[in-house]
């Protein structure tokens, strides 16, 4: 059997799943979210200063974070095995892609942890 390194689940069947619970985290916290917004009608900045300043909403925000880089990660991988035939180039196109993921995952948590 053929395993393939690239794939961010040990199959298509984990990739399948985690794509599936990354998307059920992200529609939560999108909705919470637009809620939030909706039921918050003077939206100041100390009421989403005080949002963000408890830890259930740290954690949720890091858990939505974590679900976005695993749910791009699978797409882009799908997406450049599809329509970049040329192994080197696709090896390049995955590395920036993961370097600028993580970073965008670093700068979350030091923006929503003041880390």
């Amino acid at each position: 059997m053929v395993t393939n390194a690239a794939s961010f689940g040990r199959s298509g069947v984990h990739d399948f799943i985690l794509l599936r619970a990354s998307g059920v985290i992200l529609a939560c916290y999108s909705i919470f979210l637009i809620g939030f917004i909706a039921c918050s009608a003077p939206l100041t900045f100390e009421i989403w200063q005080g949002l963000f300043s408890t830890l259930p909403m740290k954690v949720f925000t890091l858990l939505a974070l974590i679900a976005l880089l695993i749910h791009a990660w699978i797409g882009v991988w799908q997406v450049l095995t599809d329509y970049v035939p040329n192994t080197a180039l696709r090896g390049v196109l995955q590395f920036i892609f993961v370097v600028t993921a993580l970073s965008y995952l670093a700068a979350g948590i030091v923006i929503v942890w003041g880390v």
